[in-house]
């Protein structure tokens, strides 16, 4: 079967409606709870672990900015970490409007053209496109979410599953 690498903008459009629907209810329970979204956006599982912030940044960078290096575009410039959580709903607004101007065209016969990007210092791989979008980015993607996911329910926000799903099947 062949999928099509274009495919994975619809995909990546529906996990950052999940990023905005858990970052919803995080700034609600924060709140409710008597905690500023400062506070909130500092959680992480545990001491050494990267926060909230950090994991809604890669979700909105790398949703942008994958899609685009794989269908030969500059990449969109990065957010940081330093966002409240109006800054990460309209990172996350503009990251969904970005995938919009996306067309499958743009992606046709991209699957296997040779990528090289560095990744932190040091390792600089050379793969195909499509490795880097269907595996690189989609696992970090689903891993930052999760993460995301875990670092709230760890503090009590009252999430399941199924807002994992808020962005539809």
């Amino acid at each position: 079967m062949t999928i099509s690498l274009f495919s994975f903008i619809n995909l990546f459009d529906r996990q950052l409606d999940n990023a905005a629907n858990i970052l919803t209810k995080g700034a609600q329970f924060a709140k409710d709870g008597g905690h500023s979204e400062e506070d909130m956006l500092n959680w992480s599982l545990i001491g050494d672990m990267a926060p909230l912030r950090f994991q809604l940044m890669v979700v909105c960078n790398f949703t942008r900015q994958w899609p685009a290096r794989v269908a030969g575009l500059p990449a969109p410039a990065e957010i940081d970490q330093t966002l409240d959580v109006a800054g990460f709903h309209a990172a996350i607004a503009d990251a969904k409007a970005y995938l919009k101007t996306l067309t499958p065209e743009q992606f046709a016969g991209r699957d296997d053209v040779p990528l090289t990007y560095m990744l932190g210092t040091g390792l600089e791989p050379t793969l195909p496109s499509g490795q880097w979008l269907t595996v690189f980015a989609t696992t970090n993607i689903y891993f930052h979410l999760s993460t995301a996911y875990g670092i709230l329910r760890s503090k009590g926000v009252p999430i399941g599953k199924s807002d994992l799903f808020a962005g539809g099947l």
